[in-house]
């Protein structure tokens, strides 16, 4: 059976925290699109491709399959089959995950690989155009948002656990800039699709927003 969640919205609104935790809890896979882009980018690696041949690696993408399943309750990355998951956090292919996912055909090819993973299990996906290009029919989708100065505290509180100093001001100046990049930018912009349903998370706990999505799952 299969049945898929899209959840969107902008930078640091806790998308992939909320899909994981719901996913979790029903059961779900959680597709982490962020970990399908290195491993496209672990494959032009192995084939010794540079960061500006585009056009090797737009052939290069053709011959990766790559999917998400879950092996003893661990979620598992598979590169033609391979577990990648221990490869894939590298330095070196996190920067070619940065350069590669501009490529368009690398792009359209993840999500070709993602629609396929969605039409055979349970899923839940978020990203900024889930509900708008990569899942256009998934049976409950979200745009789940928070006010700038909330997303910002957030990454502050987080930063500052983890012994980093930092500015506030310039971390929600920095969130601003980049809402402003993904709402406009040409491929697969950040918008709310018409039949999402609006969650502002700024005063909800991270449980009341998975209760909040896991009742409009149920009622779907």
């Amino acid at each position: 059976m299969s049945y898929s969640v899209a959840i969107d919205g902008p930078a640091g609104a806790g998308k992939s925290t909320i899909a994981k935790m719901v996913a979790k809890k029903l059961g779900f896979i959680y597709v982490d699109t962020g970990a399908m882009y290195r491993a496209m980018a672990l494959h032009i690696l192995r084939k010794g491709i540079p960061a500006t041949d585009s056009a090797a690696i737009s052939a290069a993408c053709e011959d990766a399959d790559i999917t998400i399943q879950y092996q003893n309750g661990e979620q598992v990355v598979l590169l033609n089959g391979e577990n990648v998951n221990g490869l894939i956090r590298t330095e070196e292919v996190g920067n070619m995950a940065s350069s590669s996912s501009t490529n368009g055909d690398v792009r359209k090819k993840l999500v070709s690989l993602q629609q396929k993973l969605a039409k055979t299990a349970e899923v839940i996906m978020d990203g900024r155009d889930i509900g708008t290009v990569v899942l256009p029919d998934a049976d409950v989708k979200i745009y789940l948002t928070a006010g700038s100065d909330v997303r910002a505290k957030r990454r502050y509180d987080e930063l500052t656990a983890k012994g980093i100093s930092c500015d506030l001001q310039k971390i929600e100046k920095d969130i601003i800039e980049r809402d402003e990049r993904d709402m406009n930018r040409e491929i697969s912009p950040l918008r709310q699709a018409d039949d999402a349903v609006l969650v502002d998370s700024s005063y909800m706990t991270i449980e009341e927003v998975a209760e909040k999505i896991i009742s409009l799952i149920n009622k779907n």
